[in-house]
Formats: structure tokens, C-alpha cells, sequence
């Protein structure tokens, strides 16, 4: 685990923490005292633990903004409390420091210290100096807390996968599909790109699981899958829809080189039955549809989606084996059939 420490204070503040922090190899120590470079620096790489001065300009500032980050709550922050009145205050009874040790967790902090940075303070105040102890062991927390938070994070991913993945095909499926294709949608705008996607769906699949078995029709579907995968450029994802039914987002793709990419994948499979054996060998074709992002498509991609899959549609009525374009059912009064 690569620990990185974040202090929020300034030089003389450092000075007082332990050796073990100061000069440790086993992890990395940076110091900041402004606060909106504390907060870049936490937004642009977070750090596994972070120090805060009290005493310091923008130190509960800090410990506010920290805890209404949803996504930076797993940060352990140990607040040192090194204001004077503070620790002046603290002698007036133990009810008096329970109250500022609620208000500074209140405030965002996981660990409150109380904190001496110069010990030549009221000789009767220096007993307040903590422990070096307490702060390595609160240090362990923190550690303790990073880890398991990257654990869990590990452990997400690795679900997220798997919810996201088909099984069979080793695609992606509908809802990796539905969760990427607004973010695509979203992408093309913003950088002002064009954006297509194709639907296609194998012809007859039916026929070829009736009359040679699910498993043989389960292999076609994978050894597809790898031909369009093979075909496709690194920025292009295919996903399984459903069934013998899949997706393919185009990016930085009009309705032209849509059609293009669909009038190859049509070739590539027509052309090349697929060899399950060297007794068995089937013919398979597929049916495609076309669409292009538009200007008066939705956010989610359904319009963009249904274009499409009226195109697919289109094809399998009128023959299959084919490619239909979006903007040619727009544009000309009659079905206009694009072939391979």
C-alpha cells in the first residue's frame, strides 16, 4: 500500500509530530499551508491521511469541506488543536473539553488531539502536549480505515465487472450499455464530435439452435463476438443487447463511415461461415441497423437506439442479410436498401 500523508500546517508545526512521520522511507509526507492549494491537491490526488493545524487560517474550513465530500469521506483527517484559548479553556473542566471535542468531530474531523506546539507555553499547559503514541496510533486508524476502503474499492470493481459483463460472449451487456451510452452521448456534445451506433441481430438463430442444439448456437454467438471484436477500432464497444441482438457504439463516427463500418461487419460474416468443427461448419448472416447522433436526440440515447433499431427492423423485413441507414429512411420517401 502506498501511504501518502497530507499536513495542513505550517513548518513549526511539523516540528512537533513524531520521527516516525517526519522522516519515515515507507511513505510519502507533503505539507501545505493555503487552503485552496490543500483542497486542489486533495480533489486532484487524494492522500490516505490528512494532519490539520487548528491554529491555522482555513484549518476548519478545511475539516467542513472535507466532510461534505461524499467521495473523500474514506480520508481519515486528525485535527491538532493548538489555539491557546483552546487549550486555555480545557483547564475549566472536563465538561468544557468534551464539548470542544464534540464540536471539532462535528466539524468534519476523525481524530481531535489536543496539541502543544511550543512547550515553553504556561508550565502548567504542558502536560496537554499528546502523546507521540496516541498520534501513531491514530495514524494506525487512519492507515487501517485507507486499506480497507481500497479493499472494498478492489472488491467493487471486481463485482462491477461481473454485473457488468456477459457471461457467454464475454461482452459487454444492456446494462453496461444503458449505464455507458448517456456518458458517450454526453462526450460527443460536449467536444462537439459526431456519434453513431449499429444494431444487428443474427438471422435465423432460432433455426440454427433447432437444429443443432443451445450449446452449438451458444459457440456461434462467441466465436461472433470475437470476429466483430476483432473488427472494431479500441474506441468502438460492442455489447450484447439480448438474445442474438447486439450494439455497437461508434465514436467520432457520422452516418456515412457508420455505414461503412456495418457494410464490413455484414462481409465479414456472410463471407466466413464459422468452423465449429471439421465435421461441422454453418452459415450464418446477420441484419444491421444504423443511426447517427442528432441534435434532437435525448440524453438517455433512447430516440438514438430506436432509430436504430427501426433500421434493423426494416432489414430483416425486407430480407435480411443487409444494412439499413437511418438518415436514408429520412431522406428518401421509399425504403432505401443498402446491401453488402
Amino acid at each position: 500500500m502506498d501511504i501518502s500523508i497530507l499536513v495542513f500546517g505550517k513548518n513549526n508545526f511539523i516540528a512537533t509530530l513524531p520521527d516516525q512521520i517526519r522522516y519515515a522511507t515507507t511513505f510519502s509526507v507533503e505539507v501545505i499551508d493555503n487552503l485552496n492549494q490543500a483542497v486542489l491537491r486533495i480533489e486532484m490526488t487524494p492522500p490516505n491521511l490528512i494532519l490539520v493545524q487548528a491554529s491555522l487560517d482555513g484549518s476548519m474550513e478545511l475539516c467542513n469541506w472535507l466532510k461534505d465530500q461524499t467521495k473523500l469521506s474514506w480520508i481519515y483527517c486528525i485535527l491538532f488543536e493548538d489555539r491557546l484559548q483552546q487549550l486555555t479553556d480545557r483547564n475549566r473542566g472536563w465538561h468544557r473539553e468534551l464539548e470542544m471535542s464534540v464540536a471539532a468531530l462535528r466539524q468534519g474531523a476523525d481524530a481531535y488531539i489536543w496539541h502543544l506546539l511550543d512547550e515553553k507555553i504556561d508550565h502548567k499547559l504542558a502536560e496537554l502536549t499528546p502523546n507521540h503514541g496516541l498520534i501513531l496510533a491514530q495514524l494506525t486508524v487512519g492507515l487501517r480505515k485507507a486499506q480497507k476502503y481500497r479493499d472494498l474499492i478492489r472488491t467493487n470493481d471486481m463485482l462491477s465487472a461481473i454485473a457488468l459483463a456477459d457471461s457467454l460472449t464475454e461482452l459487454n451487456n444492456r446494462r453496461a450499455l444503458e449505464w455507458d451510452l448517456p456518458r458517450q452521448i454526453k462526450k460527443a456534445r460536449s467536444q462537439k464530435t459526431s456519434m453513431s451506433l449499429i444494431i444487428l441481430d443474427v438471422d435465423h438463430f432460432k433455426k440454427v439452435n433447432d437444429t443443432h442444439g443451445h450449446l452449438v448456437g451458444d459457440r456461434i454467438l462467441q466465436l461472433l463476438c470475437k470476429r466483430l471484436r476483432n473488427n472494431l477500432r479500441c474506441q468502438d464497444t460492442a455489447f450484447r443487447y439480448g438474445g442474438e441482438e447486439f450494439v455497437i457504439l461508434l465514436a467520432n463516427t457520422n452516418d456515412e463511415e457508420a455505414l461503412i463500418v456495418a457494410r464490413r461487419l455484414n462481409r465479414l460474416v456472410c463471407e466466413k461461415p464459422f468452423s465449429l468443427s471439421n465435421k461441422l461448419i454453418i452459415n450464418v448472416t446477420i441484419s444491421l441497423g444504423t443511426a447517427c447522433l442528432q441534435a434532437e436526440d435525448d440524453e438517455q440515447g433512447v430516440s438514438l437506439l430506436y432509430r436504430a433499431d427501426q433500421c434493423l427492423l426494416q432489414a430483416k423485413t425486407s430480407g435480411r442479410n443487409r444494412v439499413i441507414a437511418s438518415n436514408y429512411l429520412s431522406h428518401v420517401p421509399h425504403l432505401k436498401v443498402v446491401s453488402s
